[in-house]
């Protein structure tokens, strides 16, 4: 099993549709790592990753908007393209199983602490939706 996590912010507000049926939140998160380079310099390169949220609670989509900071788990794809400069290129998508806000709002204020968190079981039939706590000494950032 391959597992990709990723914590970030979303780049614009997600988008519902309807796929043979089957509904599916689409939205890309960013996130950035800042580094120095050999020569000590401060330097930043951000990952964008595009996400596929298959899922009937569709609810979630009215707090997945632009700037939030989410907690997102699943399973990587890859796409390979040539861009508009004819160029060979490659984009990152993930197949959503696990999505969690993380507090804050537009504004700024980032509590860091989740304020829900939404799974899907594999399940055909259910789907769960719980509330999580977690104590932000906890987190590794």
């Amino acid at each position: 099993m391959i597992k990709l996590q990723i914590i970030g912010n979303l780049g614009k507000d997600c988008i519902v549709n309807e796929v043979n049926g089957k509904n599916v939140i689409n939205f890309s998160v960013a996130h950035t790592d800042r580094f120095k380079d050999a020569t000590g310099n401060l330097k930043e390169k951000t990952y964008w990753v595009e996400c596929a949220y298959w899922t009937d609670r569709t609810n979630i989509s009215k707090y997945l908007t632009k700037g939030k900071t989410v907690y997102v788990e699943g399973t990587p794809e890859a796409d390979a393209y040539t861009n508009r400069e004819g160029k060979p290129a490659a984009t990152q998508r993930m197949r959503v199983k696990d999505v969690q806000l993380l507090g804050g709002s537009n504004s700024g204020e980032n509590t860091g602490a989740p304020a829900s968190n939404y799974q899907q079981n594999t399940s055909p039939n259910t789907s769960k939706i719980e509330s999580a706590e977690v104590i932000s000494d906890d987190l590794p950032f």
